[in-house]
């Protein structure tokens, strides 16, 4: 499902919460140590619940919940897949914008994760590109009547 380089990219209508998590999850299959997924979409787009489905696709044990409060949160694997580090990067740049978001993710330390993880970055499109040479970048909008449409693609960087 995961195109490569350059593609089209994947484009999917989901109409519930649980099409959301089914489309993470299938995406999460395809999934290996050192890929990097930028989630890209307005509040309430789904972002948090496509992560919960990367999570159930890699395998990875406790509860996905959005980790804008404390940045980061990791996920263990339950067996021998990679871990999930799922950051939100919304309340990274401080709150007049005065701090470099891309050094506040420097300061996480993520480039080393992806050794053993897979990175997860809701809000991460346009400061987390460079943690890997490509990233997978799902879009998400929500429709009015409430349908989600993903866009899935792998970009690299030049």
């Amino acid at each position: 499902m995961i195109p490569a380089p350059g593609a089209d990219g994947v484009v999917r209508e989901l109409p519930t919460v649980a099409d959301t998590e089914s489309f993470g999850e299938a995406v999460g299959r395809e999934l290996v140590a050192g890929d990097v997924v930028l989630l890209a979409g307005p509040l309430g787009a789904g972002k948090t619940a496509l992560v919960r489905g990367l999570a159930r696709g890699l395998g990875v044990t406790g509860a996905v919940a959005s980790p804008t409060f404390v940045i980061a949160r990791e996920h263990p694997s339950a067996g021998d897949g990679p871990a999930l580090v799922h950051v939100d990067a919304y309340r990274l740049g401080g709150p007049d914008g005065s701090v470099d978001v891309a050094a506040e993710l420097d300061d996480l330390d993520l480039d080393t994760e992806l050794a053993r993880a897979v990175v997860a970055v809701e809000w991460g499109v346009g400061v987390a590109e460079r943690l890997s040479g490509s990233a997978v970048t799902i879009a998400l909008e929500r429709r009015d009547d409430d349908t989600r449409v993903a866009t899935l693609r792998r970009t690299a960087r030049p």
